[in-house]
């Protein structure tokens, strides 16, 4: 299944993308829109229309992964809405947003890099 330590970034596709398209045309989105490699080590994540559903696209190793999501009630509120876009965002702002939660969190603790122990 999906191994985070693998990926290395997280980008979201702004706006609505039509989830009827498959591997090959959500590839071909990351490639040609967003001019990046559909083949690197990033997960690139899709909403609808109606913000209720995600495909997920990871390609790993030997083929691609497609997740999708489809939420049984609500959806998706703080997904970006600027067209045509992408924007990287955190593995921890992922969780947030597939959570229901805006990207930004005010209240969370930030991420600590300890090197040392006291």
């Amino acid at each position: 299944m999906l191994d985070e330590a693998a990926v290395d970034r997280v980008y979201l596709a702004c706006g609505a993308t039509d989830l009827r398209k498959s591997v090959d045309g959500l590839a071909a989105l990351v490639k040609e829109s967003f001019g990046m490699d559909p083949f690197s080590c990033s997960l690139f994540v899709f909403c609808n229309r109606k913000r209720d559903k995600l495909k997920i696209l990871l390609w790993e190793h030997n083929g691609f992964w497609l997740y999708y999501r489809r939420l049984e009630q609500g959806r998706f509120h703080q997904w970006p809405q600027e067209p045509g876009d992408s924007i990287q965002i955190t593995r921890r702002q992922l969780r947030w947003l597939l959570d229901g939660l805006s990207l930004e969190q005010h209240h969370a603790y930030r991420e600590v890099k300890a090197r040392t122990v006291l």
